[in-house]
């Protein structure tokens, strides 16, 4: 009991040392807070607690804001703390790995300023590296797309909120570097460029690396089980790597994961329960319905079996064709190349054909696939038709930044 009210009160001074920080203390007042009143704090602590402001109502921009401030006051601490050498095949170790060869690039960034070379072939050199280095965004979507759904599931929604924040800050960077590069037209403008492109990006970059192996992984170590960083494992290799190879064989992590487990759909509770995740099967009615396209299955004996129940369909469907060979759905004139795409289908010729029409003032266009399952064997048709009209005359973009209710 003792131990759990030492915790809280601990948790209590770090939320407070951080809200005064926020409201004007100086860094190196709050160090000094920091070493008399607490002394060391481990990652999981000051990622509880940034997620217990959270909770309080501080929001994620405010503490997105002053992140690198949170980074240099418990940077001594958190360099103190023994990090668990992890598995060649935890995710962990690979994550590592990348920001292994991300700091080689960034250091190689660094040395650009030293080189005296002529001006065209710095420039080549500095374009070079600065698209090796979008080689990150893969690594981010790795951490953003699978890591941090799985903290999340913990209650841990602070990493998603902040830390996501600060890698589209490191994205928008890198974009500015690169497009900048073009401009430099003069030896004499690489220190400015230097000063107000390339240095910014690189010391976040470098801050990104020291938040996620100070923090973010440890925090991850202790609070995911072994059947977590399984299945992080095998959602990662659908998004890949970046600089490294997972290795292909997995040790005690994973006896085998040479290739994805296809689980078969299991129907329970009302729930049906995919490799991807569950559904009610109101919420799969509904989500299928939902659907801004009009999509019908026929199985592999050409029978229709299944079509999506939309307000707004575009072409007529009716439960009676349920059942029904699809020949008998067309007018004769269409028959023939009805039965050419299916034969295409079945011997393997073809996976897609398409169309489009203009049907009573729509502009349509039709798709049919060939349906498989992972041994590439037949397993229907699916027919899927949407309305294009509208989608014709966007132009420009419409970004989800800019939307306001």
């Amino acid at each position: 009991m003792t131990e759990i009210s030492n915790k809280q009160k601990k948790k209590e001074i770090m939320k407070d040392i951080i809200r005064k920080l926020h409201q004007g203390l100086t860094i190196e007042e709050a160090k000094e807070r920091f070493e008399k009143e607490i002394g060391t704090a481990s990652s999981t602590e000051i990622a509880e607690m940034e997620q217990a402001l959270i909770n309080d109502g501080l929001s994620p921009e405010e503490i997105k804001k002053f992140c690198n401030v949170h980074v240099m006051l418990f940077q001594s601490a958190l360099e103190k703390s023994i990090i668990k050498e992890t598995s060649p095949s935890h995710p962990v170790y690979l994550f590592k790995l990348e920001n292994r060869e991300i700091e080689k690039i960034v250091d190689s960034l660094k040395k650009l300023k030293e080189e005296k070379e002529e001006l065209p072939r710095i420039k080549k050199k500095l374009n070079d590296l600065l698209n090796e280095l979008r080689g990150i965004e893969i690594h981010y979507a790795r951490k953003e797309l699978v890591l941090f759904p799985f903290l999340e599931k913990q209650g841990f929604t602070g990493p998603s909120k902040v830390m996501w924040g600060k890698d589209n800050e490191i994205r928008d960077l890198l974009k500015k570097s690169i497009s900048s590069v073009k401009d430099i037209n003069d030896i004499k403008n690489l220190e400015p460029y230097s000063k107000n492109s390339l240095e910014p990006l690189m010391e976040e970059v470098n801050g990104m690396i020291f938040k996620e192996e100070n923090i973010l992984f440890p925090t991850c170590l202790e609070k995911l089980s072994a059947d977590d960083w399984v299945e992080i494992l095998k959602e990662s290799d659908k998004i890949g790597y970046v600089f490294v190879e997972r290795p292909k064989e997995t040790g005690d992590l994973i006896k085998d994961l040479k290739s994805a487990l296809l689980e078969e759909p299991v129907f329970e509770d009302n729930e049906i329960s995919l490799p991807t995740g569950k559904l009610r099967l109101k919420e799969l009615m509904a989500v299928l319905n939902m659907l801004p396209v009009d999509i019908t299955f026929v199985d592999k004996e050409d029978k229709v079996r299944y079509f999506s129940d939309s307000k707004e369909r575009i072409f007529l469907r009716t439960k009676s064709v349920i059942g029904i060979k699809v020949q008998n759905c067309h007018p004769p004139q269409s028959l023939e190349a009805v039965e050419k795409i299916l034969k295409s289908f079945k011997e393997g010729k073809r996976d897609v054909v398409d169309f489009w029409i203009n049907a009573e003032g729509k502009f349509v266009y039709i798709r049919y696939f060939a349906v498989r399952d992972e041994a590439g064997s037949y397993l229907g048709t699916l027919e899927v038709s949407q309305d294009l009209t509208e989608i014709k005359t966007l132009e420009g973009e419409k970004r989800l930044d800019a939307e306001t209710c």
